[in-house]
C-alpha cells in the first residue's frame, strides 16, 4: 500500500518508491538520504503534525510536514 510519509502513524515503516517535488527540496531530501529503495520508521510526530522524526539510514533525520509529503513510500508489513 502507497503512502506519503506525512500520512504514516507512528511506529510505521516503509520503503521509499519515490521523491516528488523538484529544485532544491528534492536534492535536500536526497542529501539527507531519503532516496528510492530506503527504509525510514516514523518515531514521532508534534501535536500538529509537524515536524515529524525519522530514522533512516542509521540515524535521526526531522523533516517539516511539507517535505514528508512529497515522499511517497510502500508500507512494509509488521509481523
Amino acid at each position: 500500500m502507497l503512502k506519503t510519509l506525512d500520512q504514516f502513524k507512528i511506529g510505521e515503516t516503509g520503503r521509499v518508491e519515490k521523491v516528488t517535488g523538484e529544485g532544491r527540496l528534492r536534492r535536500r531530501l536526497f542529501d539527507m538520504g531519503v532516496t528510492p529503495g530506503a527504509t525510514i520508521y516514523l518515531r514521532k510526530k508534534a501535536p500538529l503534525g509537524d515536524p515529524l522524526e525519522v530514522t533512516i539510514r542509521g540515524y535521526e533525520l526531522t523533516l517539516r510536514k511539507s517535505e514528508a509529503e512529497l515522499v511517497l513510500l510502500e508500507l512494509e508489513e509488521t509481523k
